[in-house]
């Protein structure tokens, strides 16, 4: 498990990496868009992320 965690911790800094190295412009305006949005709604959204995100693992494994 413990090995499974890292290397998915590993992915995440790989693809938010990939984000910024290819598109840096575009990743701050959309940083600066983010701050604009309410407290609320990005934990909303945050939730339902973390939701598709166990459900799609459960899936896979």
């Amino acid at each position: 498990m413990g090995d499974a965690l890292a290397s998915a911790l590993c992915l995440v800094l790989v693809l938010e990496g990939l984000f910024l190295f290819a598109a840096p412009d575009a990743w701050k305006r959309m940083a600066e868009h983010l701050q604009r949005i309410e407290p609320r709604r990005l934990r909303l959204f945050g939730g339902g992320m973390v939701v598709i995100g166990l459900i799609l693992l459960r899936i896979v494994h």
